[in-house]
C-alpha cells in the first residue's frame, strides 16, 4: 500500500512539472538567453536577447528584459520596441515594429519582429509604468 501511494505521488509531481513547463515555464527562464545588446533606459537597464545572441534578416524571436541596478528583472509596464534604419541612397527609411507579449517574469517581454534587410539598425525601446518612464537606443546588426 505504501509503495502505491509513493508511486501515485511521484506521478502527480511529474505531471505537475510537465504542465508547468508546457504552459510557459520556459518563457520565463533566462538560462538560454544570449545578450545581443544592453543599454541604460531611465533608472533601468534594458537588454535585447535571443537564443542565439544574434539578430537576423527575417523573422526573429527575441526577449526584451528590464532590470534594476542590482540586475533583478522589474515590471516596466507598457513597453515598445522598434527597429529603425535611416534612408540610404535610393532606399527609403525602414521601421520594423516588434510585437511584445508579457511572460511569467515581470519585466521580461517576448518580442517578435520581421527585420526587412541585413545591416545596421537602431533598436528603439521605450517604457512607462511602475518604474517611471524611459527610453533607450541600441545600435544592432542584423545578419
Amino acid at each position: 500500500m505504501k509503495l502505491k501511494v509513493t508511486t501515485v505521488a511521484t506521478a502527480i509531481l511529474a505531471a505537475g512539472m510537465f504542465i508547468t513547463a508546457a504552459c510557459g515555464g520556459g518563457a520565463a527562464s533566462s538560462s538560454n538567453d544570449k545578450t545581443i545588446k544592453s543599454a541604460p533606459a531611465g533608472k533601468l537597464t534594458v537588454t535585447l536577447a535571443s537564443s542565439t545572441g544574434e539578430l537576423k534578416k527575417g523573422d526573429n524571436d527575441l526577449f526584451l528584459i528590464f532590470t534594476d541596478s542590482s540586475g533583478k528583472p522589474v515590471d516596466a509596464g507598457a513597453a515598445s520596441l522598434k527597429f529603425y534604419m535611416p534612408e540610404m541612397g535610393s532606399m527609403a527609411e525602414m521601421n520594423d515594429q516588434a510585437t511584445l507579449t508579457t511572460t511569467a517574469t515581470p519585466g521580461r517581454y517576448q518580442a517578435r519582429v520581421n527585420i526587412e534587410v541585413a545591416g545596421t539598425w537602431e533598436a528603439l525601446v521605450s517604457y512607462q509604468g511602475p518604474q517611471g518612464s524611459g527610453q533607450a537606443s541600441m545600435t544592432v546588426t542584423a545578419k
